[in-house]
């Protein structure tokens, strides 16, 4: 009897990563004119972030199907793991946590095994740090239903802190007007947002890039600071140099992790779209 954890490409963690750490993802979709195309599958995040630059429309992102979830249960129970946690994208942002609740039932008289589906209430970053809360978890020996019990308590602590570089993706998802994109680039804004309970926020704005950036670390310290017990991760979108100034002006922030380094990751598609490339983020849990 094993437990198999599974999450969605949302989390940032590739198929290769996914066998390395024995867990499943599931892929969403994103859809360019020309194709649709399978997150992290056949769809890289360095193509993804070239074709949005030269896409005059944005992409669009789905769900995957319920029969992709009935797939991955079907190969955790072959493969011997008949309890299976389910870590999904906030199901405000997408419809990926309903898809799993349908295969579920549509497996449930055919498989014998226990599945739990859970509401990360968070995306990216945060997605990300909550599956490896569970894999700690997990290798700690912890059941399954403890597992679901301790990650819904501790959910409720994740926190992701963004600045966005540019304005041109929220102008072109109608989240901006062309005046207000004219005059926020003429004045250098960066838009500041949050992840939390399952919604993107805006949460304020600044002047320049290393401005934002430290006004990201504002409001980590004034919510709380972060639980350096738990998974911590820096993300960027898109062009890795760019965010050499964020990881600097976050080492100062980071010292209590010690040898311990926090994760480096690229923020895929789904975040990627509305934000475009340039954004920097931390995620973690805060202190009790």
């Amino acid at each position: 009897m094993g437990i198999r954890i599974i999450t969605d490409s949302t989390s940032e963690i590739s198929q290769e990563q996914a066998q390395q750490l024995d867990i499943s993802v599931v892929p969403l979709n994103s859809i360019f004119p020309d194709r649709e195309y399978l997150d992290g599958i056949d769809l890289t995040k360095e193509q993804f972030y070239e074709m949005l630059a030269a896409a005059e429309e944005l992409p669009t992102t789905s769900q995957p199907s319920p029969y992709k979830f009935e797939q991955a249960y079907r190969e955790a129970h072959a493969a011997g793991d008949d309890q299976i946690i389910v870590i999904c994208i906030s199901s405000v942002l997408s419809g990926t946590y309903q898809s799993a609740e349908i295969a579920k039932e549509t497996v449930t008289s055919e498989l014998d095994s226990s599945i739990w589906i859970i509401d990360s209430e968070s995306a990216t970053l945060g997605l990300r740090n909550l599956i490896h809360r569970a894999l700690d978890l997990r290798d700690g020996g912890k059941s399954a239903e403890e597992i679901v019990q301790i990650l819904e308590v501790e959910k409720q602590r994740l926190r992701i802190f963004a600045a966005i570089d540019t304005l041109e993706y929220l102008h072109k998802g109608g989240r901006l007007s062309t005046a207000g994109k004219i005059a926020g680039t003429l004045l250098n804004v960066k838009p500041l947002i949050s992840l939390q309970n399952g919604k993107l926020q805006s949460i304020g704005k600044s002047r320049g890039m290393n401005k934002a950036s430290e006004e990201v670390w504002n409001f980590v310290n004034t919510d709380g600071g972060i639980d350096f017990s738990m998974p911590v991760a820096l993300g960027y979108t898109g062009d890795i140099e760019r965010f050499a100034s964020f990881e600097k002006i976050s080492e100062p922030h980071l010292v209590e992790l010690g040898d311990t380094k926090p994760a480096i990751l690229s923020i895929g598609a789904v975040i990627g779209t509305h934000i475009g490339p340039g954004a920097v983020a931390v995620s973690y849990f805060n202190k009790k």
